[in-house]
């Protein structure tokens, strides 16, 4: 699960880009960063999206760790995730986990916590109140870095997204111990076919998994 979690901010940084300013650690509205970030939101509000993220995990030496892929459908805050057994459903009202190794599906609310990185809505909600983004530079290749600073305590100090031609092609999460998460961008098109039941368990297909609802 832990793996996840940086998605979901993924997906609500950029959802929540084109409503809100960013602004500098000096409290300044970088102009450069709200201009990317909200080039980069319009392509999750064109409609359903997937893509391929590919999790890095590195110590403090930046050797790699562990490495896991995920495949992602998203739309209008809701989600589907899909990992090493793992689907992880998202209506925008709760989420369920079906793991499939042990045939069981765990359903939990949406947290109304706006630090809550599991809730999408309430870090969209509060973007410009928890984080500051500016600008690092645009490389030869066309990569656009932007860094994002959280204003109160994390166990992470930055969260550095690289962007290209409005798709944001990497995010890396770097944490106070020195290790960091990257998680590298593919397969990402927009247009993607896909209805409600697709963010919902189907539970008429699976009639002998054990449901465990925390609600």
């Amino acid at each position: 699960m832990k793996h996840i979690i940086p998605i979901l901010l993924f997906f609500a940084t950029f959802g929540i880009a084109s409503a809100q300013i960013t602004h500098t650690a000096g409290g300044k509205v970088d102009q450069n960063a709200d201009k990317i970030l909200k080039a980069a939101a319009q392509k999750f509000k064109s409609g359903a999206i997937s893509m391929t993220v590919t999790m890095v995990n590195k110590d403090s030496q930046k050797r790699e760790t562990g490495r896991m892929k995920a495949d992602v459908l998203y739309k209008d805050g809701k989600y589907r995730v899909t990992f090493d057994g793992n689907v992880i459903y998202c209506d925008g009202t709760a989420t369920w986990h079906w793991n499939k190794d042990v045939e069981e599906v765990t359903i939990n609310p949406m947290s109304n916590s706006e630090e809550d990185l599991m809730n999408p809505a309430s870090i969209l909600a509060n973007y410009s109140k928890n984080y500051n983004a500016k600008f690092i530079r645009t490389e030869q290749n066309g990569d656009n870095i932007i860094d994002l600073t959280p204003k109160k305590s994390k166990s992470y100090y930055k969260i550095r997204f690289v962007i290209n031609n409005n798709t944001p092609k990497r995010m890396e999460m770097h944490n106070y111990d020195s290790s960091c998460g990257e998680y590298i961008i593919s397969n990402f098109k927009t247009g993607a076919k896909c209805s409600d039941s697709d963010f919902t368990f189907p539970k008429a297909q699976n009639p002998n998994v054990e449901i465990i609802d925390m609600r």
